[in-house]
């Protein structure tokens, strides 16, 4: 159907289950070439690599796009993005659905208390069995989704099945079918209805710290706090704070302020300067929202619909705004 015309370029090589389903799924008429090494022709148009080699961005002269293989803008990929303005950078949001489903196990584990019970059942003790102060019911409270993108639109319409209210934090306000939306000017106005408080924003200069002690403090007493974005979004010592002195009643999260710097420390590695791991009211989760059996599969039939899309002269889904950051 379609002449053999566009060149791509992936910098990382997916495996075997994975390039199938990219092949499958692609157009005729794209040619793909793997690797961090520079192929014999730099002839590709397209260049998908999250943290892209500088010599890759350099070496084709005919390259336009870069497509980001995951959600997100790499702080390093930003930065090295500034010599190359005619670049149109794109994102996948092949997990999103599976970063929200986290985001809701986080929520409901957080709020019934489930970890630390779990914990004390499987010795026999049975003392938490009506215990009422463990565990708060989310049926008729409101839930304010800070971010309202793919992964934030997929929570909100979760906590709307839930028989929650649901308010939204959206970069401009807009007239929204199913939810109350507002803007980040309008957060401390928004944050003393929130019961739950879902952060599923993307770190930018302008995100980071949002939540801080003073934005925390007006949550409810009641109050459940679950990031799966990135963690700082919320002041890391502001939430241990409260959560130590159960100002709120518990958080769950997927994201944090301290990461391993290679696999060999990935068993030794606490993430935080702070015990959150010894808080009963706090689940914690090693950042694995976007992680599921067949990822790989899916993030490869997302990037093959961006492919077709460009290789058919048709606008390129998911494009990034480097000034704003996601």
């Amino acid at each position: 159907m379609y002449a053999p015309v566009m060149h791509v370029h992936l910098q990382n090589e997916p495996d075997d289950a994975a390039r199938a389903a990219l092949h499958k799924a692609l157009d005729d008429g794209i040619e793909l070439t793997y690797g961090a090494e520079l192929p014999e022709v730099c002839d590709y148009t397209v260049l998908v690599a999250g943290r892209p080699a500088p010599d890759l961005l350099k070496a084709s002269e005919v390259l336009n796009t870069l497509v980001i293989p995951f959600a997100g803008l790499p702080a390093s990929t930003s930065e090295l993005l500034r010599e190359f303005p005619e670049i149109s950078v794109h994102n996948l949001h092949h997990n999103a659905p599976a970063t929200a489903e986290l985001s809701m196990a986080l929520l409901l584990a957080a709020a019934k208390s489930v970890v630390p019970i779990d914990k004390r059942f499987r010795q026999g003790d049975w003392s938490d069995r009506g215990q009422m102060d463990r565990s708060i019911q989310l049926e008729g409270r409101t839930a304010l989704v800070l971010g309202y993108g793919q992964i934030g639109k997929r929570v909100a319409r979760a906590c709307q099945g839930l028989g929650m209210q649901v308010i939204a934090i959206a970069r401009r306000k807009h007239s929204d079918p199913e939810h109350e939306l507002h803007t980040v000017d309008e957060l401390i106005d928004v944050l003393p209805k929130a019961d739950a408080l879902m952060v599923c924003l993307p770190a930018t200069p302008e995100t980071e710290g949002l939540i801080g002690e003073a934005e925390l403090a007006l949550l409810p007493p009641d109050a459940v706090v679950v990031n799966i974005a990135r963690g700082p979004i919320v002041s890391e010592s502001a939430l241990y704070d409260a959560l130590k002195e159960r100002r709120i009643f518990s958080a769950g999260l997927d994201v944090w302020w301290k990461y391993p710097a290679s696999r060999d420390e990935w068993g030794q590695t606490q993430p935080s300067a702070f015990p959150f791991h010894e808080l009963e009211n706090v689940v914690m989760s090693p950042h694995r929202g976007g992680h599921v059996s067949d990822t790989e599969t899916q993030r490869m039939r997302a990037l093959a619909r961006v492919l077709n899309a460009a290789n058919r002269g048709e606008e390129i889904p998911n494009r990034v705004d480097l000034t704003a950051g996601y």
